[in-house]
């Protein structure tokens, strides 16, 4: 069977999940699983659940674009690797790969390859920005250097973060709000859970 995901992160996005659902209508999906949530919720991507669950060997999940269903590559290569275990395949329509062949498999695996050796040139660019900065400081007095390192924005609003969750609003709304990553909100929950 062939599954189609449609995804838009927010309401006001309405066409943008119109036209997908008319892109995976076009590529003959047989069912079509669409909703309107962030890619990074992946607890509130209910009909993204639905629909793995559904899959059995020999099926295809059908796609318009990667980010409908990944973040990024190294989250679709973790999703294609779940898919290989049940036996399932994805098509993914902009990029015209399918990982049912060996070679929409090399595509895939290669934009991986890529993507991790960007990351890690990125990390390696940092930390010899960050001894740069770090030599040139240690002949100045502490309240002259300019390294301190980050600052902890996010920590700072922990107590902001749980104010806002008692007053029921949603994980993403208090990121939103208070202008931190939805990562950082889980973060502050995680460390005051295990604390308590």
């Amino acid at each position: 069977m062939n599954y189609g995901y449609a995804r838009t992160s927010t309401f006001d996005q309405q066409y943008g999940l119109e036209d997908q659902i008319q892109q995976l209508t076009k590529a003959g999906c047989d069912r079509i699983f669409s909703e309107q949530v962030s890619a990074t919720d992946m607890e509130g991507r209910v009909e993204w659940q639905k629909l793995m669950s559904s899959l059995k060997a020999g099926d295809i999940v059908t796609i318009t674009k990667i980010d409908r269903a990944a973040r990024n590559i190294a989250d679709m290569v973790s999703i294609t690797q779940a898919l290989d275990k049940i036996g399932a395949s994805i098509r993914i329509l902009d990029m015209n790969i399918d990982t049912d062949t060996p070679t929409g498999k090399l595509m895939l695996n290669i934009f991986a390859s890529v993507a991790q050796f960007e990351r890690d040139q990125m990390l390696v660019r940092q930390r010899i920005g960050i001894e740069a900065a770090k030599a040139k400081d240690k002949t100045l007095p502490l309240e002259e250097r300019s390294y301190r390192g980050a600052k902890p924005t996010a920590r700072e609003k922990a107590a902001s973060v749980h104010a806002l969750l008692a007053a029921g609003h949603s994980k993403e709304k208090i990121a939103k709000d208070l202008k931190i990553g939805i990562a950082s909100v889980y973060r502050i929950l995680k460390a005051e859970k295990a604390a308590g």
